[in-house]
């Protein structure tokens, strides 16, 4: 995980001001994504109507509404909710996977790759086939997160098991063990209800079209924290993307260490997991791209990682809603397909 040319050939001062620049364009895109994805779909509102809605909710008798109640109804209930649900599953797989691919020294991982997702998903599947919502609205979130930790837990006793203690190896028996658990997941399928399969199918391919404004507090409260923690330990990835033996040079424990990432990573994609489905080559996009632009310093790609990640998810979604509108397209086709073409274009890239 070096820099790139173009940003070891930049004096500080330039790679602060281009730091800043992507910061501020990626924010600005971002604004712009959501804006977009309330705007367009199946029912078209203006701009100047969203804004106008959006003032009037955060502060009352600003604005006079001149907009139907249907209008108000489709921008605040369903695309807002939805459009911020995106933003936040976007950032929190984008910040996990420049974690992962840190941390395992391996430009491949991301928590699709290392079974965390299907981990969290087992757990989901369970929650919504077979227990119920024991615990609430919180049995499917706690639940997947509750897969997502044993999947990471496993991923590591295999790599143990086998030998496997290079970084390279630890992502192949990630790759395996998730076999394992999408295969008892689709039992679990199987042995659920029909008419409820149906909908956890659905749910697997990735979608956001459950999205409510309750639902949005708790993979904001995760990923808050959690993402603030990997940040913090930006210094320690940049040691653990250089060698194990550099690191352990440096005093990190690099056992311990790569053991609370994999965990803060099985937390945020597990919570993420619960509330958008299974959506892959988001976390392994990202930090490329990020890496390409500003470098390979974790403080710049962690933040820029999770910041164009929910910007891709954002317009993935409104991608999903309006190419066969109005049904919705699930998400995860949409990402699978445009991760393909990255994914050739990357190895093309490296040929």
């Amino acid at each position: 995980m070096t820099e790139t040319p173009l940003a070891t050939s930049l004096t500080p001062a330039l790679r602060h001001a281009r730091l800043a620049g992507l910061a501020l364009c990626g924010g600005g895109a971002l604004v712009a994504a959501i804006l977009i994805a309330v705007s367009i779909g199946a029912v078209a509102v203006p701009l100047s109507t969203v804004w106008g809605i959006l003032a009037n909710h955060l502060m009352p008798d600003l604005v006079t509404p001149d907009w139907t109640p249907g209008r108000e109804n489709i921008v605040w209930e369903i695309r807002f909710p939805r459009a911020l649900l995106a933003a936040l599953v976007g950032a929190g797989l984008g910040i996990t996977g420049a974690a992962l691919q840190s941390v395992t020294r391996n430009p491949l991982a991301d928590p699709h790759l290392l079974g965390i997702s299907s981990g969290g998903a087992f757990g989901a599947i369970a929650a919504l086939l077979h227990t119920g919502l024991f615990l609430g609205l919180l049995t499917v979130p706690l639940m997947a997160f509750g897969g997502a930790l044993v999947a990471t837990l496993l991923v590591l006793g295999a790599a143990r098991l086998t030998g496997a203690t290079s970084a390279d190896r630890l992502v192949l028996a990630g790759v395996a063990i998730s076999f394992i658990i999408m295969a008892g997941a689709n039992i679990l399928i199987f042995l659920g209800d029909p008419k409820a399969t149906h909908t956890v199918v659905f749910w697997m391919l990735g979608g956001l079209g459950l999205a409510q404004w309750s639902h949005l507090v708790y993979p904001a409260i995760v990923l808050l924290p959690a993402g603030l923690w990997l940040w913090a330990q930006s210094a320690a990835l940049n040691a653990m993307s250089l060698g194990d033996e550099t690191a352990a040079s440096l005093g990190i424990p690099v056992a311990r260490f790569r053991l609370s990432v994999f965990v803060a990573g099985a937390l945020i994609t597990g919570v993420m997991v619960a509330f958008s489905g299974l959506i892959g080559f988001v976390g392994l996009m990202m930090p490329h791209l990020v890496r390409l632009l500003a470098g390979g310093d974790n403080a710049k790609v962690l933040p820029l990682s999770a910041l164009f990640g929910a910007v891709f998810l954002v317009l993935a979604d409104t991608l999903a809603r309006v190419v066969m509108a109005p049904e919705d397209m699930p998400i995860g086709v949409v990402t699978g397909l445009i991760g393909g073409v990255f994914f050739l274009w990357l190895m093309a890239r490296r040929a």
